[in-house]
């Protein structure tokens, strides 16, 4: 509504002429918007009653129609300015009316076009965005929008697909409330089910398969000798170190869980461990199951939501080996918890590092937001900077 305001209060509406006979006498007029010297005039008790209709079109965007527009003048002076000024003077009193009835009609004319030039911006929104090149994102409004007398609510969809594959998750979102506040212009709702739906579309992806080798290990160089000191049989079996390929696999959809001021982020998956000998081959030395909890910052950043993992906990069970190293398991432990924090956590981070683009209008960006992280969703609060191309920045809440 302050978008339409604006633009109607900055409008240049578009020269109007006429004729009108009095007695005797025929004037031809054009009412320019440009200074041309020659009329001034004056409008005052001016009152624009607009109603448009807010709506969900059939693939999901806001649509806008204009529903009824009432213009209500008190007065219309004219003021004509030449060396015959008296002449002016009687005729200006004459041309009040027509004046009169050309704001009333083309006010509300410029009024529906704005509102049509609007309306064409919001069916030129994608609702379905690419991420990166695992997955996208719907942001689909599942239902038209609820308009109050101090905000509208949107009801987006927020599912997250992996890259051409539209099949919905297997579970559906819960409901929340947003707070009932008006320090910020916007408050976005993230639910848990746009994170589990993230999470499943990833998985199903393979973002959660990761195999380490020596060259993807930035930290240290993964190889038999790590082992050496806990597994004295690898250093048997191998009298130089050998190159180590970890695999790990994730055999279900991360488990996220959000809580106040907290978001977890649970891997369950496999590992697999191989030495890679001198001559290319790999020796299988064990598999077994893990657990990790990782807990997940959150930032926004130009426009998207940050995700980056940090282990915080991990458990493992040893499934098979060729080798006999059962007392040493919490050795092992260690050295996997090591191996996921300096090697495999970062590889993930990296393939999320481009982050989920927020609900994005055009010529707006969010500016100072912050996120709260409530039982089962999250909120953003944020207010919004509009920038007009032709006309520059205008900042909203100024206006509010």
């Amino acid at each position: 509504m302050e978008l339409l305001k604006q633009a109607v209060l900055k409008e240049t509406f578009p020269s109007w002429s006429g004729q009108e006979t009095f007695s005797v006498v025929k004037v031809n007029y054009v009412i320019s918007s440009k200074d041309r010297g020659g009329i001034t005039v004056s409008i005052s008790g001016l009152f624009i009653a607009v109603i448009f209709k807010v709506s969900r079109d059939s693939a999901g965007r806001l649509s806008m129609l204009l529903h009824n527009c009432q213009l209500s003048i008190n007065s219309v002076k004219v003021k004509l300015n030449g060396e015959s000024s008296w002449i002016y003077s009687f005729l200006s009193g004459y041309l009040e009316k027509p004046i009169h009835t050309k704001l009333d009609k083309n006010l509300c004319l410029n009024i529906k076009y704005k509102i049509q030039t609007m309306d064409a911006q919001l069916r030129k929104h994608k609702v379905l965005n690419q991420i990166d090149a695992f997955a996208q994102i719907d942001y689909s409004l599942v239902s038209s929008p609820t308009v109050f007398k101090s905000h509208i609510n949107l009801d987006l969809k927020g599912t997250v697909y992996p890259l051409g594959n539209h099949t919905d998750p297997p579970f559906v979102p819960a409901p929340f409330a947003l707070p009932n506040q008006g320090d910020s212009m916007l408050y976005l709702g993230v639910s848990s089910y746009f994170l589990k739906s993230a999470s499943l579309a990833y998985y199903r992806a393979g973002v959660f398969n990761i195999t380490i080798s020596k060259e993807l290990a930035t930290t240290f160089n993964l190889n038999t000798a790590l082992f050496k000191d806990f597994v004295p049989e690898i250093a048997l079996s191998s009298v130089t170190a050998c190159p180590v390929l970890l695999k790990l696999m994730a055999t279900s959809p991360p488990a996220v869980s959000l809580n106040a001021d907290r978001c977890i982020l649970q891997i369950t998956g496999c590992v697999e461990l191989f030495a890679v000998l001198p001559n290319s081959t790999t020796q299988y030395l064990f598999t077994g199951n893990l657990t990790a909890s990782t807990r997940a910052n959150l930032t926004i950043t130009k426009q998207k939501l940050i995700i980056s993992l940090l282990l915080k906990r991990l458990q493992f069970t040893l499934l098979h080996s060729t080798l006999a190293f059962t007392e040493q398991m919490s050795l092992v432990e260690n050295f996997l918890s090591y191996t996921l924090r300096s090697a495999v956590i970062p590889v993930i981070n990296d393939k999320l590092g481009k982050g989920f683009p927020l609900l994005n209008l055009a010529h707006t960006t969010l500016t100072g937001p912050v996120i709260k992280i409530k039982k089962g969703h999250l909120v953003i609060s944020t207010d919004v900077h509009y920038k007009n191309e032709e006309e520059g920045d205008e900042d909203l809440h100024s206006h509010s």
